[in-house]
């Protein structure tokens, strides 16, 4: 009949209940789309499933031990010395529980303190530091080594401290385990908390329980879990208890007789025999083969083991691994000691390897100018104020670094349900026979029957009078309701109770939703109840109104995929006959000529092109007859047709302009779902992913089946022209493939996922997000981030915040670095300037360069740190991550202002030393000389050097103020940064006013500085300078000519067109 070979309208009705009759002997539909845990767990580890790792991973009980569904149940009862109707009585309970231990999840990893600590001090840069701490300590340069350890111990208590709380926060969101359940022990039925649960124990199980414990299940009524978090299965799985399995390794969702930890309820009830708790579920075994070390092997040899893991351990500790921002620090880090290390060769040869105390503390001197100090402390707290800010945008930053990693994104690959969409059913169209049609449109809440409205016949104003009461339907449109809610075993409520009359008369247009609706039932049952109640036709109202009586229901079976309900009338002989299910097995059981079945056969097909799931609506009155209870062939036939029901989970509203702003940006966007292709592609076009301007060509190879991309090697898959932005029927090892696939082009990626059969391809992404709300513990534990609202437009705000840090990472590693090449030009130049001795004078002092890198310096880079995003930052490409932070402009930028800001600290210096402008002071003309011992203590020969040190020390502290302003941005004016925003001549202070914390880090690093060169005894005794007084013109006149300098620098990067920023204005 032309729709059977269309799995979208196949399988559009509700889940098998009454499982597979024969599903020890055959494999039931869908196996190909299943998978084992030996698989998912060869993923993890990358073993292969050879026999003896199934042995390994297929049971914890012992490798003898039979798998409980090839057991019957009175085989498993004694194996396990239980009684399924008495349960274990409560003294045999407490044994087993203190025997076996509770029944749930070891603690995450993230939570252990010592990693978390041993986190912080992982990169090169704390390396560094720890080994100047040191030499500082040795030499006896105390304050130098205290100013050093006091940075080294902000930065680990700052991460540690972040890091910890995020940990806590993931710790909050594990929900995997049900807190209770009912259990079956000494004969009574009681509460129990789950994780005293124990192999043997009977566990009764009801709609909307979550199990908490593996099960083999020894009864059940029309039960159906859904298991998406185990085995990835978008739809619940029907169960069969009475089924005993002949192959002890059937995939976990063809096992029917079974029912996992951690699965929900959608429908019936049903009891089990508890057969594995704790780390022993599947869910555990999975938890804890992903937390095992991947990379270990057994075939290598001892030696070359500990090789291995000592080249593991240097790289971790240097910070070789990681992001790519992590690996260039730390790589820069390395370069900068080796920097260090070869100026204080230069400084001992210069001394001619006559190295004393002086010598010593003037090589380690250079060697402290060159490195930036407060680095990592700026960047872990910059980074930690992002994460809270990431916070209020419903993302949870597990791992500091990963905050920046993701601004880097060029792939996003997203799942579809829940995060895409909302992860819940709605009533989209419906058919009627006479051609009338509804269609349900911005539906927000899809458990709300006043979110959204319906369209009648595609205009809209029909709505607002036919939906006002129930007597204005047209009685073929009432008929087709009441069967969606009498054939209906879903409840929807707001929590609080109405009148009948009350909610009869309640308009299906209204945009106030006060209370918070919520469901119970399997998905499809819902959004059918729901499209109902949008005309105040629920189920109670239906049956209280019309005094309709419940006489028989044939429950939906997976052999049959349809439900039927018959009720009766008070004072009737005649019942209604109502039925729903799939169009194929409904066809044959209508009383409907070719014709009218050939139109419903097109209409199905018509709707399931639009990527909905179709179900066919039906409906009889026959005089009673007690065969119609009893043999469900007598009631199903002779059906009238009512219509079709197109079902599907409908996009957020936000995704779409979520992915329109990644194209924009330059991301791609890719949907990796479980879901059929045809309701796969129908969303993707809805959201944005599938383009309008997709040929034929460009669109068979943008959406493609995972049977497809899967049976590709690796060399296809690199060969074709564009990776698939539509993978349909994903299996976990897909996801893999397809992270490994974006790696070989060089791509980084992002990875969402919610199961645990995700965690794969987390670990595998370079950053991997799990959902918060609907993710297992295990993704949660992979992944790097987690979305407290499962929502894509979160993943989006994450990206532009990612990309805010690194651009004001650059910013303060910018003005890091233009405060230590000009100290370390100043310093070397410094060398030519001996004493009376001939000993090199330290234009600036030690502390002078500490204060200036880690006091100075520090705030400003951290309110660099703050910077709001620039206008532009979702309008241009992600940043070439094989060049990373340190892009050309920023190497020449740095290197430009150093020597401008060096050079002036030079001019300052000399210009106090070597002309006649410190005869002001009446004293003797110690001008042209350099005293004697002026690097140690204070003598009244060093009157003028010291005088030139504060001079040089509040030059280079006004440029560096003025730096932080300049910086803001690389090539706009400081005179005319925001044109979009503010013009003018005085819209400098707005500029500078815009960011306040570091507008309060200038004028405070302007006022701080006057103490620190006129405090009596510190200023000589501490900073190795003194007070000033004429030399503040020449500190004046060297800020000026900096700003000439600076300005003149980007009026002529603007004019070679480089750097130019795209406003907002220049939109897609």
């Amino acid at each position: 009949m032309g729709i059977e070979d269309q799995p979208a309208v196949e399988e559009s009705t509700e889940p098998p209940i009454c499982g597979y009759i024969h599903a020890a002997t055959g494999s039931p539909p869908g196996l190909s789309n299943q998978v084992t845990t030996a698989s998912i767990t060869s993923s993890i580890t990358g073993l292969s499933n050879s026999p003896q790792h199934e042995k390994t991973v297929s049971s914890t009980a012992g490798e003898n031990h039979p798998e409980p569904h090839t057991l019957a149940v009175e085989d498993l009862e004694q194996f396990l010395k239980t009684d399924v109707k008495h349960g274990l009585h409560s003294r045999e309970a407490a044994r087993r529980l203190e025997r076996d231990g509770p029944n749930k999840m070891e603690g995450a990893q993230g939570l252990s303190v010592w990693k978390i600590l041993l986190r912080q001090v992982s990169n090169s840069l704390t390396m560094v530091l720890i080994i100047v701490m040191a030499l500082s300590f040795a030499i006896n340069d105390y304050i130098e080594g205290g100013v050093i350890a006091a940075v080294i111990s902000l930065n680990i208590v700052v991460g540690f401290v972040q890091d910890y709380r995020a940990e806590q926060t993931i710790q909050s969101l594990y929900a995997l385990s049900a807190p209770t359940c009912k259990v079956i022990r000494s004969e009574q039925t009681t509460t129990t908390k789950a994780e005293t649960l124990v192999k043997g124990d009977i566990v009764v199980l009801n709609v909307g329980d979550i199990v908490p414990a593996d099960l083999r299940l020894v009864d059940g009524l029309n039960l159906s879990t859904d298991e998406a978090l185990l085995t990835g299965e978008s739809l619940p799985i029907s169960k069969n208890p009475e089924v005993v399995l002949n192959d002890a390794d059937v995939p976990l969702g063809d096992r029917i007789n079974m029912v996992y930890s951690a699965s929900t309820v959608t429908r019936g009830r049903g009891k089990g025999i508890v057969v594995a708790t704790g780390m022993g579920t599947e869910v555990g075994k999975i938890a804890q083969l992903l937390r095992a070390n991947p990379g270990s092997n057994d075939d290598i040899s001892p030696l070359n083991a500990y090789w291995k893991r000592v080249k593991a351990s240097t790289r971790s500790i240097l910070g070789l691994d990681g992001t790519p921002l992590q690996v260039k620090l730390s790589k820069f880090a390395l370069l900068l000691f080796a920097l260090a290390i070869l100026l204080a060769v230069i400084v001992f040869s210069v001394s001619l390897w006559k190295v004393d105390d002086e010598v010593l503390i003037y090589g380690i001197c250079v060697g402290v100018a060159v490195i930036p100090e407060s680095l990592i402390a700026v960047l872990t707290i910059s980074m930690a104020i992002g994460t809270k800010a990431m916070a209020q945008g419903n993302v949870i930053v597990r791992k500091l670094s990963a905050l920046e990693a993701v601004g880097g994104v060029t792939n996003i690959c997203s799942d579809k349900t829940g995060t895409l969409t909302q992860g819940k059913m709605i009533t989209r169209k419906i058919w009627l026979r006479n051609g009338s049609t509804a269609t349900v449109q911005a539906c927000i809440h899809p458990f709300d029957p006043s979110s959204g409205t319906v369209t009648w016949n595609d205009q809209e104003s029909g709505l607002k009078d036919e939906s006002k009461s129930i007597s204005r339907l047209h009685p073929i449109a009432r008929k087709f309701i009441e069967c969606l809610s009498l054939c209906n075993n879903a409840t929807v409520t707001d929590g609080n109770p109405a009148s009948i009359e009350d909610a009869t008369e309640t308009s299906t247009i209204s945009t106030t939703a006060v209370s918070q609706w919520t469901a119970v039932g399997e998905p499809t049952e819902i959004a059918l109840h729901v499209f109902a109640m949008r005309f105040g036709l629920s189920k109670a109202i239906v049956s209280q109104k019309n005094g309709l009586h419940l006489i028989a229901e044939h429950p939906f079976d997976s052999s049959c995929k349809r439900m039927t309900v018959i009720y009766s009338s008070p004072g009737s002989n005649l019942v209604d006959i109502y039925t729903k299910g799939a169009l194929e097995v409904i066809l044959p059981l209508l009383e409907a000529s070719d014709s009218v079945k050939a139109e419903f056969t097109a209409v199905a097909e018509s709707l399931a092109a639009e990527g909905l799931r179709v179900l066919c609506i039906a409906h009889r009155t026959i005089e009673y007859s007690a065969i119609l209870r009893d043999a469900r062939d007598a009631a199903e036939t002779k059906l009238i047709p009512l219509g079709l029901a197109g079902l599907y989970d409908p996009p957020r509203i936000e995704t779409a302009d979520a992915v329109k702003r990644c194209k924009v940006a330059g991301i791609s966007v890719h949907m990796l779902t479980g879901d059929h292709i045809k309701t796969a592609t129908a969303i993707a076009h809805e959201v944005g992913i599938l383009g309008n301007s997709l040929n034929s060509a460009e669109g068979a190879s943008a959406i493609m089946p995972a049977a497809s991309f899967d049976a590709l090697t690796d060399v296809q898959i690199d060969q074709l022209e564009k990776l698939p932005l539509v993978l349909a029927r994903c299996s976990p090892t897909t996801k893999v493939r397809m992270v490994e696939a974006m790696h070989r082009r060089s791509a980084f990626c992002v990875m969402t996922g919610d199961g645990v059969n995700d965690s794969p391809a987390l670990k595998k992404a370079d950053v991997g997000i799990a959902m918060g709300l609907s993710g297992s513990d295990v993704a949660k534990e992979a992944a790097d981030m987690v979305l407290t609202d499962d929502n894509f437009a979160s993943i989006v705000t994450a990206v532009e915040e990612g990309r805010r840090l690194f651009d004001n990472i650059q910013k303060f590693l910018l003005h890091l670095l233009v405060s230590n090449i000009a100290q370390v030009i100043l310093l070397l130049v410094g060398l030519a300037f001996k004493d009376g001795d001939g000993k090199s004078v330290f234009p600036l002092s030690p502390i002078e360069i500490l204060w200036a890198n880690l006091i100075t310096s520090s705030f400003l880079a951290l309110g660099l740190g703050l910077e709001e995003a620039q206008p532009d930052i979702m309008l241009r490409p992600p940043h070439d991550l094989r060049i990373g932070i340190f892009t050309k402009e920023i190497i020449v930028d740095k290197m430009a202002y150093g020597i401008f800001m060096g050079s002036l600290c030079i001019a300052a210096f000399t210009t106090v030393i070597y002309t006649s402008i410190e005869e002001v002071y009446r004293e003797p003309p110690w001008y042209g000389r350099l005293g004697t011992d002026c690097n140690g203590v204070y003598n009244p020969s060093c009157d003028n050097v010291y005088r030139a040190r504060a001079t040089t020390f509040a030059t280079l502290s006004f440029l560096l103020l003025l730096t932080a302003w300049e910086v803001k941005h690389f090539t706009r004016s400081l005179f005319n940064m925001y044109p979009e925003m503010y013009a003018g001549t005085f819209s400098v202070f707005r500029t500078v006013w815009r960011n306040k914390f570091l507008f309060g880090a200038v004028i405070a690093g302007f006022v701080i500085t006057f103490p620190v060169i006129y405090l009596p005894v510190i200023d000589r005794a501490v900073f190795k300078h003194q007070a000033i007084g004429i030399e503040w013109a020449i500190v004046a006149a060297c800020a000026i000519v900096y700003i000439a300098l600076v300005e003149s620098w980007k009026t002529g990067k603007r004019r070679l067109c480089k750097g130019v920023v795209v406003t907002a204005t220049q939109n897609v």
